[in-house]
């Protein structure tokens, strides 16, 4: 893997995206309508988005960059782009990177609107380290562009990747300990959880809204980041040229 390479992919990507308005709707504005709609369904009960707000910002952003990095990797398989691209001196590595970083930097800004949207204008109270709260926020967008680089290897169409989304997602919903506490589940439920990164980001979340710091997080923060990087690693040995 070539640094110089990486940063051209990524300056690629970033260029693409900001010529996009739909891709950058999705990503800035969606999540902040989605909080909006929850803060509003209980504005006669403000510790609800006390309690599920936190959790929901570091949720939204994983949603929504894993459909928009899922789609776009694909989209350059099959318009042949990536095909070209492996004919100069770019490698794999280059090109998840490059993917990685670009949507790192969005999730940079993602991040920042979604936190702010939902303290300044939702009225989120977090007892715990706001600062904490936004880096949770990130490492989850992250994760989302890191499984979707991942997804959109086993997906031959744009349909197929968006198809990917509940067979990746909808079980770490279910078992995160967002629906139900984890200590509830059946045993095997329950120890199937904590292999699914989501759980970790739920429980990073939930201590920040209970008042928690970094002692309480670092674990959990620290399980997301090797979740992330392993991400990175599945995706750059399963990505193929083009879909035939």
């Amino acid at each position: 893997m070539t640094p110089a390479l990486t940063l051209a992919t990524a300056r690629r990507v970033l260029h693409q995206l900001r010529h996009d308005r739909r891709t950058i709707a999705l990503l800035l504005v969606v999540p902040c309508v989605l909080l909006g709609l929850v803060a509003w369904m209980f504005h006669e009960t403000p510790q609800v988005i006390d309690r599920m707000g936190p959790i929901l910002v570091g949720f939204f952003p994983l949603l929504v960059m894993f459909i928009v990095t899922s789609v776009a990797t694909l989209r350059e398989r099959t318009g042949g782009t990536l095909e070209l691209l492996m004919t100069m001196p770019i490698g794999k590595g280059d090109f998840v990177a490059g993917y990685a970083l670009a949507f790192a930097v969005f999730s940079l800004v993602q991040a920042a609107v979604v936190v702010s949207w939902a303290v300044w204008v939702c009225g989120m109270d977090v007892a715990g380290p706001l600062w904490l709260v936004f880096v949770v926020a990130l490492l989850n967008a992250v994760l989302g562009c890191t499984l979707g680089l991942a997804a959109s290897a086993a997906a031959r169409t744009e349909f197929q990747a968006v198809q990917m989304m509940p067979a990746f997602l909808l079980p770490q919903i279910l078992l995160c300990g967002f629906i139900m506490p984890r200590d509830q589940m059946p045993d095997v439920l329950e120890w199937i959880s904590r292999a699914l990164p989501l759980t970790y980001a739920v429980d990073a979340m939930q201590k920040l809204a209970a008042g928690g710091g970094w002692e309480q997080t670092r674990g959990a923060i620290g399980v997301l980041v090797l979740f992330i990087v392993g991400a990175v690693a599945l995706a750059t040995t399963t990505l193929r040229r083009r879909t035939v």
